[in-house]
């Protein structure tokens, strides 16, 4: 009778964190759906995928990498991206089609072919990263980016004289597939060889926040070449678990956990005392917005104090924070939700977050 009821009591709390956002929607739906990203390698038997690897390839719409491909180099929205699982490189234009795929340097060549025979768009002097959450993909933070866009042609109406060249970069990695470390690696990559050296702005929700302060303090131990720490602009961070997650240590007492989220999310929870003393302080003013759905008759009986239903406040916090806003929004919805994106490209423009937001 007791095992009957914990396995009930768990099965609640597995579909809690459904409902909040943790895992937003059952793995095997997302898998098939990602799959169909990965129905195009399908033809690779055969090929030895070594580093000058190119093999033949036609050209046809993917899904942009979901929750299988993370980039490495992006380029005027070209984005060379590798499969951790497939263990072989893709390069895709601007609008997701595939260009090419096999090695990563036969991929690095393509794109470089690429870059040396076309035009960019516009100059950029500032590049915005926006990096997801654990489990969910680049186009969860499409509503910030659209804000960018607006509020910089506004800008430019108003002054046409000073034109504002502000590029946002969807960065898309396989949350579940790598630690957090392998993530870092891959944005710091990316960054390092954006063109043109420009300024880098950031806003992250959840795990994109924490991949983002890994590869800060991977510049801070390992050395800068590129100098990028001086060139960091401003960041946001919507929902991050700057102090780990109760809920994923919670959570992570059941094997399926890990298997659903991987080592990512296992890190954020029985092994952050053992992970968190890698990650660095952005130098450059952050603000942090934290949910806080305490007056919802819905509460997450697995977290104490205020939260988000995934994320506590107390979590959310870090030292050096130049404003913190509490909003009332649940976790997965904070990169949506049309004050917090206003709020945050307010920010990120120099002008603090939303005054309609109450200051903390």
């Amino acid at each position: 009778m007791v095992d009957s009821l914990t396995k009930i009591k768990w099965l609640g709390r597995i579909v809690f964190a459904v409902l909040f956002g943790l895992v937003p929607s059952c793995p095997h739906l997302q898998a098939q759906t990602a799959q169909k990203d990965e129905d195009n390698e399908s033809d690779q038997e055969g090929y030895d995928l070594k580093k000058d690897a190119k093999p033949w390839n036609i050209q046809l719409a993917t899904l942009g990498g979901k929750q299988f491909w993370t980039d490495h180099r992006w380029w005027n929205g070209y984005r060379v991206q590798f499969n951790s699982t497939l263990d072989h490189w893709r390069l895709l234009d601007p609008k997701s089609v595939r260009r090419a795929w096999g090695g990563q340097q036969a991929m690095l060549e393509e794109l470089d072919r690429i870059v040396k025979t076309t035009t960019p768009s516009t100059e950029t002097t500032e590049v915005v990263l926006l990096v997801h959450g654990l489990m969910r993909s680049a186009e969860s933070m499409k509503p910030i980016e659209t804000e960018l866009r607006r509020v910089d042609a506004q800008a430019n109406t108003i002054d046409p004289t000073n034109l504002v060249h502000r590029t946002a970069i969807l960065f898309s990695y396989a949350s579940t597939r790598d630690p957090i470390s392998t993530h870092a690696a891959a944005l710091r990559e990316l960054v390092e060889n954006l063109p043109g050296k420009p300024r880098i702005s950031f806003v992250g929700h959840s795990l994109g926040n924490i991949v983002f302060r890994h590869a800060i303090g991977d510049w801070q131990r390992n050395g800068d070449p590129c100098q990028v720490l001086a060139r960091l602009n401003r960041a946001v961070m919507l929902g991050p678990p700057n102090q780990g997650s109760a809920f994923a240590k919670s959570l992570s007492r059941l094997g399926l956990f890990k298997i659903i989220t991987g080592n990512s999310g296992m890190q954020l929870g029985p092994a952050w005392e053992d992970f968190g003393h890698a990650l660095g302080t952005p130098p450059c003013p952050f603000a942090i917005v934290a949910g806080n759905i305490s007056k919802s008759p819905i509460q997450n009986p697995l977290l104490t104090g205020a939260s988000d239903g995934v994320v506590t406040l107390e979590e959310a916090t870090l030292d050096g924070m130049a404003e913190i806003v509490q909003v009332p929004v649940l976790h997965s919805f904070l990169m949506s939700d049309t004050t917090v994106v206003k709020a945050a490209v307010s920010f990120l423009s120099g002008t603090g977050l939303n005054v309609a937001l109450e200051r903390k």
